[in-house]
């Protein structure tokens, strides 16, 4: 292990060098250990393990917390095996104890670069363009060789929502592993395709306008208007529109304008519109 050049110790001198600078160019997985410590010492042979397979995707760098105590306390270490993972000079993800081979396995899977990550950017960039057929055969081409990266499959239902197929959208992303599904990008495409379905049966926009302005308390309207507008890329009116049945008419549909506004949060992300209304949601909830 000492001879890999895949797994290195880490002290004061080379700190900045391994892992701040060193992560610029290929992720770097600090392992906080101690020699007192029985979990460290099930962990690091498995980590070892996983650098040398990896084959350089990414460099395990040893911290002994006893020794380097100032590292350590940088980083609020407070209980050991921690584990972070560093990219471009920073901590992205972290874990705890001695995790099993295969749960640290699909923790470095999601942020370390894969083979087919080319092909898959190739295929961004012509889904954009509208070359749909073009997209979805360097996707295939991608899955045959590497059918383990979830990012396929979700690059994969994108192509086919833009091409107005939701149903294949969907089936692709209900076959993602469950941890997969609950990523912030493929929930705002759920989203985005529950929307596009309740728009998809609903009348047009002029219609269900008219049919409020003979009757506002018209929910089944008002609901499938917000579901137009988030489809227009007009979320606040979508968002005011939701909060009104749900103010009027929280029976409606079981409760579909509060489930429908959770999913404009999940496609709005980090929106500052988002920390608003929830805000307003809760004093209606409340």
């Amino acid at each position: 292990m000492a001879d890999s050049p895949f797994i290195v110790e880490i002290n004061e001198n080379n700190y900045e060098q391994i892992v701040l600078q060193g992560s610029q160019q290929v992720p770097v997985l600090v392992d906080f250990w101690a020699s007192w410590c029985q979990p460290c010492q099930i962990l690091m042979p498995v980590l070892a393990k996983l650098a040398e397979e990896y084959n350089g995707r990414f460099i395990l760098a040893k911290l002994n917390t006893e020794e380097q105590q100032a590292i350590a306390a940088q980083h609020d270490i407070r209980s050991i095996p921690a584990v972070k993972l560093f990219k471009n000079g920073a901590p992205v993800d972290e874990f705890t104890g001695a995790l099993p081979e295969a749960q640290i396995r699909a923790f470095l899977d999601k942020h370390l670069p894969r083979a087919s990550d080319g092909t898959v950017a190739e295929a961004e960039q012509k889904m954009l363009a509208g070359d749909i057929p073009g997209a979805l055969a360097l996707l295939e081409q991608a899955h045959k060789a590497d059918p383990g990266n979830p990012r396929i499959v979700a690059v994969m239902a994108q192509v086919h929502a833009q091409n107005g197929d939701p149903a294949a959208a969907e089936q692709l992303l209900d076959e993602l592993p469950p941890d997969e599904q609950e990523q912030p990008d493929i929930r705002q495409l759920r989203a985005m395709l529950f929307f596009a379905a309740i728009a998809a049966d609903a009348a047009p926009e002029a219609s269900l306008i008219s049919r409020l302005e003979a009757d506002p308390d018209d929910s089944a309207a008002r609901y499938a208007l917000a579901a137009n507008q988030i489809n227009n890329n007009d979320a606040e009116n979508a968002l005011e529109n939701l909060l009104l049945v749900m103010q009027k008419d929280r029976k409606f549909g079981d409760d579909a304008a509060r489930a429908a506004l959770l999913k404009i949060f999940d496609m709005l992300s980090d929106d500052p519109a988002v920390t608003r209304y929830r805000a307003r949601m809760f004093n209606l909830l409340h």
